[in-house]
């Protein structure tokens, strides 16, 4: 079989409200330097630049953010960056690439991948996603990216898989069929997961061919096809983004795992065990940033005093602390947040309630 070609597909139209007051409507997550140097998405670009070619890689945005994205990705060519009128979670997101893709390149082979992962091994990384790649283009079948688990982690849904090289001609790729997928578990249940040692963290990286997931999204949710369908002779024209904003104001919010994923019922799963992080939380943060001997991490002009296993980022301001323990501090020019350790899930509450009071000077 020949070589596919092969596109990226980065969906990057999230707010990142967990990051909140760093992450904003017109600064997302994905175009900050939350852990180390460079954006999150142009570390994203480049960690796979010797698979993919900036003119193959698609971003899936919206209007507010796409400026902002194309300043810190300016190899990717513009007319890549695709925008929703509206959020409507991944299936759209993923079909509308996939509808733009299939009609340069039919055989094409996509892998899809969050703006705002963090990745350590990236040669290992690679290395899964050829795995993968090869796996899709000889099997048509649907393939995610699932992370050995290191702790029992209650913030992650998880893939169970089928240890069996019978009938599975990937297994020595470390590739296998899933079993089930499970939503995000109590603690409980995460350890009962973790000692099974079957179950892998879902990481929302997936790789198919663009026709295979468009016959998958027409057989699972039909309505979402059909719309699909409907804009496809719309795309390149200058009625796209008409045919684009009707189609939106009609289709359901649906992610790729429920209205697919679950359904689908030729599914592998590539193991991955490469430093993988979605950073989902100012704590996921503090768990990867290191620490100086009082166990806390500083960055910016932070005077600490009796102060232990604290993580402040202070800005542009200078931030004091006397006998602090066990928060988290991240301050702005117009706000600040200040989180006891264990308890950053809960940003997302805060970003609500300006929504809620429409103070959109801080969102």
């Amino acid at each position: 079989m020949n070589q596919p070609t092969i596109y990226a597909v980065i969906m990057a139209g999230g707010v990142g409200s967990r990051f909140w007051p760093q992450s904003r409507e017109r600064s997302p997550k994905q175009v900050l330097e939350i852990v180390g140097s460079g954006s999150m998405i142009s570390n994203t670009i480049a960690r796979i630049q010797p698979l993919v070619p900036p003119e193959k890689v698609l971003v899936v945005t919206n209007k507010l953010q796409k400026e902002i994205i194309h300043q810190q990705i300016p190899s990717v060519p513009m007319q890549n960056i695709l925008t929703e009128p509206i959020g409507r979670n991944t299936a759209p997101c993923i079909g509308l690439a996939a509808k733009w893709i299939r009609r340069t390149d039919p055989d094409a082979v996509m892998i899809i991948l969050p703006a705002d992962h963090i990745i350590r091994d990236t040669e290992e990384f690679l290395n899964v996603l050829r795995r993968a790649v090869h796996t899709a283009q000889e099997s048509d079948a649907l393939v995610t990216i699932g992370i050995k688990p290191t702790h029992p982690e209650t913030g992650y849904g998880y893939i169970q898989y089928e240890d069996s090289s019978e009938k599975n001609p990937f297994a020595a790729e470390g590739i296998y069929r899933v079993k089930t997928f499970a939503e995000k578990p109590n603690l409980e249940t995460a350890e009962k997961f973790l000692k099974c040692g079957d179950f892998l963290w879902n990481s929302g990286m997936f790789i198919w061919k663009a026709s295979i997931i468009l016959n998958e999204i027409e057989k699972h949710i039909p309505e979402l096809g059909d719309q699909l369908n409907k804009l496809e002779p719309a795309i390149g024209t200058e009625n796209y983004q008409t045919a684009l904003e009707r189609v939106y104001g009609v289709i359901r919010s649906i992610s790729i795992d429920y209205g697919v994923m679950e359904k689908a019922s030729k599914v592998f799963v590539a193991i991955g065990d490469f430093g993988w992080s979605d950073v989902g939380s100012w704590d996921e943060v503090v768990r990867l940033t290191p620490i100086d001997g009082d166990g806390n991490a500083l960055r910016g002009t932070v005077i600490a005093k009796d102060s232990h296993g604290n993580y402040i980022d202070a800005g542009s301001k200078v931030v004091a602390t006397i006998g602090l323990e066990d928060v988290i501090v991240v301050v702005t020019d117009d706000a600040v947040l200040i989180c006891k350790k264990g308890r950053s899930q809960d940003v997302k509450e805060v970003v609500d309630y300006l929504r809620r009071k429409q103070i959109n000077g801080l969102l």
